[in-house]
């Protein structure tokens, strides 16, 4: 086995997905902005979720303390973006992570997690906050409904 192929294999069993952003909204002149990105779902090719969440500036981190976290707040919105082909996901009612990223040094991340609604036949995506003082209280949620897929 080559180098190369087993640096491949070792990127597909890394696990974590990664967001590409696709834009930023300043919104004020501190430096504080509202990232986007896009993530594709790993085990469910033709559905990309975007989602939104806030980036505090480094004027604002300074001025406010709390230098090493970001808020929990953030927003998701999922399509069909291709045709849709279902892998090998998780189908118990509690699901499983699709997206995981740090926002803070520690504690405290910003998770996207599918659950797949057999019954209804849909895919739903919930993005919230895991904190270890505060739980996650702060989610937003989007469905992806599986029209004649595979």
């Amino acid at each position: 086995m080559n180098i190369r192929a087993v640096f491949a294999a070792l990127l597909i069993c890394a696990g974590p997905v990664r967001a590409e952003e696709v834009g930023e909204v300043g919104v004020d002149w501190v430096g504080n902005d509202i990232m986007i990105e896009a993530i594709a779902d790993p085990k469910v090719e033709g559905v990309t979720c975007h989602i939104a969440y806030f980036d505090r500036g480094l004027f604002d981190r300074l001025s406010k303390g709390n230098w090493f976290e970001d808020p929990s707040n953030a927003s998701i919105s999922c399509r069909q973006t291709g045709p849709i082909k279902i892998g090998d996901i998780d189908r118990d009612e509690d699901g499983e992570d699709v997206f995981r990223t740090s926002r803070s040094i520690i504690l405290k991340s910003l998770r996207v997690k599918r659950i797949f609604d057999e019954k209804n036949q849909t895919l739903i995506y919930l993005a919230h906050a895991a904190e270890l003082t505060d739980g996650s209280a702060k989610l937003s949620m989007s469905t992806v409904p599986l029209y004649n897929s595979d």
